[in-house]
């Protein structure tokens, strides 16, 4: 048995499909979806634009359900998902880390207490009493990512987290998800990411989706091999050469 087959499974989908809408209108954003995810793995999902890697995280953190097949998930394993573009509240950055804590049942003081702490580890304890809405894209994701990481969770999912960035920003955020997920072996990470060099850095493993279908699964060091990749898996090599757009 592998290292990787004998790991506990995070994730187990099994010809897991999601359509939105209802009846003849309905439109499928994923289908037929066969994966299992283990503990430790840090896996990228790539693809075009609507390729269904939202939907794909979207399901495993539960926002949405499965409309065909099984979903098993590990659920004595916390989790914690960071957008794209994060939801904050009108509120300081150090209020929007603890409100999180607050509600699974710490005291206010202790909340805010972990929340400071959070900060400081994402280099923002000088902005923590500032209105998080009025920092920087960077500065909003990196209090996101705070917020994610003070729910101590095992497994994060990562919703093309560095794309709206300027350069700066996405060196800033990428090395954070290194020091969180990557040098953490039991951490499981579940990241969608149109950049390819940054999918090289992060990533064990890399899903190629097309039109809401797994069309490769592969370790990152294969996909991204000269021989294996155009002639088993012909559309994630022209993806990976540019040439789908």
């Amino acid at each position: 048995m592998s290292t990787a087959a004998a790991r506990q499974a995070v994730f187990v989908l099994e010809q897991a499909g999601v359509r939105f809408g209802a009846g003849a209108r309905a439109l499928p954003a994923l289908s037929d979806v066969n994966l299992r995810i283990t503990a430790g793995e840090r896996v990228a999902l790539i693809g075009a634009n609507g390729c269904g890697k939202s939907t794909l995280l979207r399901l495993l953190h539960g926002l949405v359900p499965p409309s065909s097949g099984g979903l098993q998930r590990d659920d004595s394993l916390g989790q914690a998902m960071v957008f794209q573009r994060p939801y904050l509240m009108r509120t300081s950055a150090q209020n929007n880390v603890a409100l999180g804590l607050w509600l699974r049942g710490q005291g206010w003081a202790a909340a805010k207490h972990a929340a400071a702490q959070a900060l400081h580890r994402f280099g923002l304890a000088e902005h923590a009493q500032r209105p998080a809405r009025k920092l920087s894209g960077g500065q909003q994701q990196r209090v996101a990512l705070a917020r994610a990481w003070a729910m101590q969770p095992r497994v994060l999912l990562l919703d093309e987290p560095t794309s709206s960035l300027d350069p700066h920003a996405k060196r800033e955020v990428e090395t954070l998800i290194q020091h969180i997920a990557v040098r953490d072996a039991s951490m499981t990470l579940v990241f969608a990411s149109h950049n390819l060099g940054q999918v090289k850095r992060l990533a064990t493993r890399v899903v190629y989706l097309e039109q809401g279908r797994v069309l490769a699964d592969l370790p990152v060091q294969d996909f991204f091999g000269l021989d294996l990749l155009p002639r088993s898996y012909p559309q994630a090599h022209a993806f990976v050469k540019g040439e789908l757009v």
